[in-house]
């Protein structure tokens, strides 16, 4: 590869680490172009899948403020850049690589924080952003702008915020538990002393 495309390349690479909520580094010795195909359509809008060299991907991180274990960087890699929900990119490299053993997790980058493989998987096996949004819109008990600023957050925290309340619902499950019954409870509660009221003035 001539110098100006090689400082091209290092250039797109640097710009998809900067824009990317997340990378995940595989190695995909094996793969057929069909198989790669297959795996680009799985990930869907959750990430973009793309083969590096890896003495490229080396600078092009660095340029762009992400440290990259070596280990991460042997054998034919390929690159999952994530610009969707992260557990559901984890999810879709977990699925295939369980239906193709060719492919190979390697670890990766999120929100600042280097992941290793096992890290990746057990983020896969989280619900959906969307799926815990919603369960904890519906059993939070404080007001909905906190629920709200929760569906604003960035992408790139939806981890940790997924994980932690992985960990809290797991510890104490009335936290996705919908919270319906006792908040109407507490409407009926409210509504009697507010008809009484009414009762007392007209009398």
């Amino acid at each position: 590869m001539a110098r100006p495309d090689k400082t091209a390349a290092v250039a797109e690479i640097a710009e998809s680490f900067r824009e990317s909520n997340g990378v995940v580094l595989t190695e995909y010795r094996g793969l057929t172009v069909k198989q790669l195909q297959e795996l680009r359509r799985s990930l869907g809008q959750a990430a973009s899948y793309a083969v590096a060299k890896n003495t490229l991907t080396k600078i092009a991180a660095k340029d762009a403020g992400v440290e990259l274990a070596d280990e991460l960087l042997t054998g034919p890699t390929a690159i999952a850049f994530i610009n969707g929900d992260v557990v559901e990119a984890a999810k879709g490299l977990r699925d295939f690589a369980k239906a193709n053993t060719q492919l190979v997790i390697k670890g990766g980058f999120l929100d600042g924080k280097s992941l290793s493989a096992d890290e990746i998987n057990k983020l896969a096996d989280l619900e959906s952003r969307e799926v815990l949004l919603a369960k904890l819109a519906g059993g939070m008990k404080a007001n909905l702008s906190k629920a709200a600023a929760l569906f604003q957050a960035p992408l790139s925290k939806t981890a940790r915020t997924v994980a932690a309340l992985q960990d809290k619902a797991q510890a104490d499950p009335s936290v996705l538990a919908g919270g319906g019954a006792p908040a109407a409870e507490a409407a009926t509660a409210d509504e009697a002393p507010a008809a009484e009221s009414g009762e007392s003035t007209e009398g």
